[in-house]
């Protein structure tokens, strides 16, 4: 019988309900240089994946990291800028977090995303102190749907991935989560429900989910 350890929390889309201001950020930013960006293909090839693997899908050829940046930190710095007035956890969030310590689970942060844009989420929403681990695109060097995003929290956590659990909202992320071995929550912020079937279980926000069904999903 596996034991609930951990739990792996996406940012972007899963912690806060912001992919619809990425989007309008890329647009912006792009629509400066004559590209568009459809919501269809933000979705399908540029949501939970890295700035990198964006940027160089988005101008269709291989870049360095030092290259990618000079596009993407501005488009970031666009979304600051944008979301800064709106920025508030998912409902239901808070709550999650307390039972979780409350019940002595491990919780941490496992995005594609950037430090500036997750310290940005720890200004603005008070949650930092919940997490022991928080693990970003500098520290990988494969994107979702690859799973090292998840395995490496894993492996910093010293836990093994059929004792941790992945919340998601992003196909790419639901993908990395199970290719990891782990169970996933998806969240249906991103994508509808019937698109994100592959995952275990799928809510609209976390005021449906709790500590026993977690315990019991993890043993399905």
């Amino acid at each position: 019988m596996n034991e609930l350890k951990a739990i792996l929390f996406d940012l972007d889309g899963t912690m806060l309900d912001n992919n619809g201001y990425h989007l309008l950020s890329w647009q912006e930013y792009l629509g400066r240089l004559g590209i568009r960006l459809s919501s269809e293909d933000y979705k399908a090839n540029v949501s939970g994946r890295t700035n990198r693997d964006a940027v160089e899908h988005i101008f269709d050829k291989k870049m360095s990291e030092e290259k990618a940046e000079h596009y993407y930190l501005e488009k970031e710095k666009i979304y600051r800028e944008m979301y800064a007035p709106f920025i508030r956890p998912v409902a239901g969030l808070l709550e999650l977090l307390q039972e979780l310590q409350r019940n002595k689970v491990t919780m941490a942060i496992a995005t594609s995303g950037i430090q500036l844009n997750i310290d940005f989420m720890f200004e603005h929403v008070p949650v930092k102190n919940y997490f022991d681990k928080v693990v970003n695109s500098t520290h990988i060097s494969k994107g979702k749907p690859d799973p090292e995003i998840f395995i490496v929290t894993a492996d910093s956590l010293n836990l093994k991935p059929v004792n941790c659990i992945v919340f998601e909202d992003s196909i790419s992320g639901v993908e990395a989560g199970k290719a990891a071995g782990m169970k996933v929550v998806a969240l249906t912020t991103t994508h509808q429900k019937n698109e994100l079937l592959m995952a275990d279980l799928v809510i609209d926000d976390y005021t449906q989910i709790n500590i026993d069904q977690l315990k019991s999903l993890i043993n399905n």
